[in-house]
């Protein structure tokens, strides 16, 4: 099994390196993400044009080529060396940045036309309808489809470890490639994706119920809540009526 001095020294570092790389990773690909989705609903053409070619062309690509073609022919192409840690940020931001500019782009166009309408009505700019009417809405629908792009993305950071970035998974091959622990040392990693995949998705929806309340609609409750209210609501239905006493 796995030592404490291993733990320490390869491991725990590991941990730190795959949320540094995950945190890093996902705040730049949301600012492209924002950039570019609202790009697309531009009025130009050749600005949706740009915009458009930037999503099918990294939305197509492979993030682990890409991320090979950063780290090993940039250098020999520019003559520009990137740090591997840097080159894996930059491949998962640029390409997942590009899935996020969809989210963004389907979320505008579905905020109401009247929306729009009465921004224009009130003589704001482009910017201003974006910043006070039309994001502040489409936030919320925002939200869920990009915490899937988040796990996504926290999975999606074991590819660093194939530029030789000592993320977890790499203290993971590292320790099965010493002790031929392939079992113990799988399991732990899995157990730990789920666990941090987990919290993110609880910090999202605590996001969700926020950001839906500051624009008025009613957060969604599920799980045990939906479980609990319902059965609530079915013993004061069967007090009412006397139906949980009928046989």
């Amino acid at each position: 099994m796995m030592s404490a001095k291993f733990f320490e020294n390869w491991f725990l570092p590991g941990i730190w390196i795959t949320l540094e790389i995950t945190v890093l990773s996902a705040i730049f690909a949301f600012v492209i993400a924002i950039i570019i989705g609202v790009l697309r609903t531009s009025n130009v053409w050749f600005v949706r044009f740009l915009s458009g070619a930037y999503f099918e062309i990294f939305r197509s690509t492979s993030s682990l080529v890409f991320m090979f073609w950063i780290a090993f022919t940039v250098p020999m192409l520019f003559h520009i060396n990137f740090e591997p840690m840097f080159a894996g940020i930059l491949a998962l931001s640029i390409t997942y940045g590009a899935y996020g500019s969809e989210i963004v782009r389907g979320a505008l166009a579905a905020v109401p036309p009247a929306q729009r309408e009465a921004g224009i009505a009130l003589n704001f700019t482009r910017a201003q309808r974006l910043r006070r009417i039309e994001l502040p809405q489409a936030w919320p629908e925002m939200i869920p489809p990009f915490n899937n792009l988040l796990i996504e993305l926290l999975k999606g950071t074991s590819l660093v470890s194939l530029i030789a970035v000592a993320d977890m998974t790499f203290a993971g091959n590292l320790k099965r490639l010493v002790s031929g622990d392939s079992a113990p040392v799988y399991t732990l990693l899995l157990v730990l994706y789920f666990v941090f995949a987990f919290i993110f998705t609880r910090l999202m929806r605590l996001l969700e119920r926020h950001a839906k309340s500051r624009v008025g609609q009613t957060p969604e409750q599920g799980g045990l809540r939906v479980l609990l209210g319902g059965m609530r609501s079915k013993s004061t239905i069967d007090a009412v009526t006397g139906a949980g006493g009928a046989k």
